[in-house]
C-alpha cells in the first residue's frame, strides 16, 4: 500500500530529497512524457544526482524529458511516498513552458500535450495525487 503525503517547502531536510517531479503546461496543455521503454504516460521528473540543488535537478530533467528550453520554474511542495517502513521524499514543481526545442535522446521517447491528466499511467498510485496538488494551486 502506497500512501503520498504533502509537506511545506523547507520542512523536511533538502539532503533527503531524492526526486524531482515538474506538473508541467504549454500553450495551455500539460505535457506527459513516454519512456522509450514504457507504454505509459509520466508527469517529467527524475532523481536528483549527488550534490546537485533541488531546483536544479527540477530544470535540468524538465529540459532532457520534454525539450523545454524557455520554462518559469515555481516549486510548490514537497511531498514524500510511503510504502510499508519506507518514506521517499521528492519536491514538486509546476512549470509554465514558452517554448520547446527537439526531445534530447535520453530515456524519453515521445511527449504529448493533454488538457487533462491522461488514463494510462506509469505510477497511477502516485502521479494522480501531485497533478492534483498542482492544480490546486495554479488554477
Amino acid at each position: 500500500m502506497l500512501k503520498v503525503n504533502f509537506h511545506q517547502l523547507g520542512e523536511i531536510n533538502a539532503d533527503k530529497l531524492l526526486y524531482a517531479v515538474i506538473v508541467a503546461r504549454y500553450n495551455g496543455q500539460w505535457i506527459f512524457v513516454k519512456h522509450k521503454e514504457r507504454d505509459t504516460w509520466e508527469i517529467p521528473g527524475g532523481h536528483r544526482e549527488i550534490d546537485e540543488n533541488i531546483n536544479d535537478t527540477a530544470a535540468r530533467e524538465l529540459f532532457e524529458e520534454t525539450g523545454a528550453k524557455e520554462f518559469i520554474l515555481t516549486p510548490i511542495s514537497i511531498y514524500s511516498v510511503e510504502k510499508g517502513d519506507i518514506e521517499s521524499y521528492g519536491q514538486l514543481f509546476y512549470a509554465e513552458v514558452q517554448s520547446l526545442d527537439n526531445l534530447p535522446d535520453y530515456e524519453i521517447g515521445k511527449i504529448e500535450f493533454f488538457n487533462d491528466m491522461p488514463k494510462k499511467l506509469t505510477y497511477p498510485l502516485i502521479q494522480p495525487h501531485l497533478f492534483k496538488k498542482v492544480l490546486t494551486i495554479v488554477e
